[in-house]
């Protein structure tokens, strides 16, 4: 992991570099309180980093299962702003990981780069991750995100060779590298390529590299778990959560709901 003299507040609330589990929500979905106590269950459940998605109606990377959830999302009036306000309550009732707001460019432009950053920090996001600003362009990003202490964390493709070394070298906090070509969801097979991929990153990169997209079983996990130092898991969650949608929205059954969330994930992962 990269050390400076200060460290973000990412750095000093990751508690471990290797075999770290990064599991994706999205915020609102089934409901916002719903998504504070799924955060708490994650982190009850082994989740070394949480991925906060901010729903989107046009999003670039999102599969189909992600693209549901935003659209619940949006119906029950979730935006950037209210996605940003479910953290300082997760903290509130003891959630201690680094959190990583998820979301895209527009959305970015239109709420103000440093306002956004301000609104970050002061709400206690570690970090921003937005998948459809190349390296090239992100210059901006680095320097608000530098100024306000928050890790930008980058995204690394297969096709992207010639790109690898660069934008491992450039990484902080921790590297996402894309399983295999297309959007998000789940896959039945990796790419034969993925290790060789990973090691060639791994070669590059100071901080933890964690393989996303398409992982799904637990066989998968643990495949990717001799190759990275972490996965990251969004549409399979998605789907566990949604298995339980109204469950999880009402008040009176949502302990129950939690807990088989919980025992869905940890048998997921371990």
């Amino acid at each position: 992991m990269s050390k400076s003299a200060v460290q973000t507040t990412f750095q000093k609330r990751l508690q471990k570099e290797k075999d770290l589990f990064i599991p994706f929500i999205m915020g609102g979905d089934p409901s916002p309180e719903a998504t504070v106590e799924l955060a708490l269950t994650l982190q009850g459940s082994g989740a070394d980093i949480l991925e906060l998605g901010v729903p989107y109606s046009d999003p670039l990377a999102d599969g189909p299962t992600i693209q549901e959830a935003a659209g619940r999302a949006l119906k029950h009036g979730m935006n950037l702003k209210k996605s940003i306000e479910l953290v300082p309550e997760m903290r509130s009732k003891g959630l201690e990981i680094p959190v990583v707001l998820f979301t895209y460019y527009n959305p970015v432009l239109q709420y103000g780069l440093k306002k956004l950053f301000q609104d970050l920090g002061e709400h206690d996001i570690d970090a921003l991750l937005v998948p459809d600003i190349p390296l090239e362009e992100s210059v901006e990003l680095k320097e608000y995100a530098h100024e306000f202490g928050i890790e930008l964390i980058s995204l690394v493709a297969p096709n992207s060779e010639e790109r690898i070394r660069k934008i491992a070298e450039q990484a902080t906090g921790f590297l996402y590298c894309v399983s295999s070509l297309g959007v998000t969801g789940e896959r039945k097979e990796l790419s034969p390529d993925i290790s060789s991929f990973l090691e060639k990153v791994q070669s590059y990169s100071s901080v933890p590299v964690a393989v996303g997209f398409g992982i799904s079983t637990n066989e998968q996990v643990n495949l990717m778990k001799q190759y990275s130092d972490g996965v990251i898991i969004g549409s399979k969650i998605i789907k566990v959560i949604n298995g339980y949608h109204h469950e999880l929205v009402s008040e009176n059954t949502r302990p129950g709901a939690l807990e088989k969330v919980k025992q869905e994930i940890v048998e997921l992962v371990q």
